[in-house]
């Protein structure tokens, strides 16, 4: 396992169902970063912004943004990692893709759906736990409202990181910034949540938040909260979530169950 896992974390305006303008503007974004980084991480819907119109800008696992992560990954030596909008079967998936720096990926659809935007409506929810293992490190990806549902989190894989990608409104904020603390608390793992920032084309107002929280709920950013366009680096820590959990064997004591 990598003793230190070095993290970087996109929080960016989206132009409104602009996949062009958008790998773009990201390109432009990562080729800027001049430290070495293990893992980029972008938002949910990073081509097009959280749109309901998966028919007009929907691609396919062959398509331009997949083979543009492939390139942005070899060419960084790090995976990197984000949520579009997938056809896959005649169905739409809003899905992740954590792409490996030898053009290999892993997948995981959006579980829980945000029944207020009719997002059941146009795309199908993803019903796996999927479980990255880079670097020695395990993974667990979410999307933007799965944090809103702790069962679906629930640390029953000895996961080290929760990974959220998202487009949380400044509305709700407030409920980003105390829930992405409790899944690192409660399940005794970084949790890392990236947000977005601007307004999109429904004229919904976005103000970043991305964090990082250690195993204690501890901010690992030495700014926090952030409302503007950044790029944000840590270091995570893999003595610190093994000697933690050593001392405090909290997950010993948890339920046992299934997530089917």
């Amino acid at each position: 396992m990598k003793e230190l896992l070095d993290i970087t974390l996109i929080q960016s305006h989206l132009a409104w169902e602009n996949p062009v303008q958008n790998r773009a503007a990201f390109e432009e974004k990562i080729r800027s970063i001049s430290q070495k980084t293990d893992l980029i991480v972008l938002p949910e819907m990073f081509t097009t912004g959280f749109t309901m119109q998966a028919s007009n800008v929907s691609e396919t696992m062959n398509g331009d943004t997949v083979e543009w992560l492939k390139k942005m990954a070899k060419e960084r030596d790090c995976a990197i990692s984000g949520s579009i909008i997938i056809q896959d079967n005649g169905k739409y998936y809003n899905r992740f893709i954590f792409m490996f720096p030898d053009g290999k990926y892993t997948t995981y659809d959006k579980h829980q759906l945000f029944t207020l935007a009719k997002e059941h409506e146009v795309f199908t929810a993803g019903q796996k736990e999927v479980i990255i293992e880079y670097k020695g490190w395990k993974i667990k990806p979410l999307i933007c409202y799965d944090l809103r549902f702790p069962v679906w989190a629930r640390n029953t894989s000895d996961y080290d990181i929760l990974l959220y990608v998202a487009s949380w409104p400044k509305l709700r904020i407030n409920a980003w910034d105390a829930l992405l603390k409790a899944r690192a608390i409660e399940n005794m793992c970084y949790c890392i949540g990236v947000n977005r920032v601007g307004l999109d084309g429904k004229g919904y107002e976005y103000n970043g938040h991305s964090a990082i929280y250690d195993v204690l709920g501890n901010s690992v950013l030495e700014e926090n909260p952030i409302e503007k366009e950044t790029i944000l680096h840590a270091s995570l820590d893999a003595l610190h979530v093994k000697k933690t959990r050593n001392a405090l064997p909290f997950l010993v004591d948890k339920d046992h169950f299934e997530l089917l």
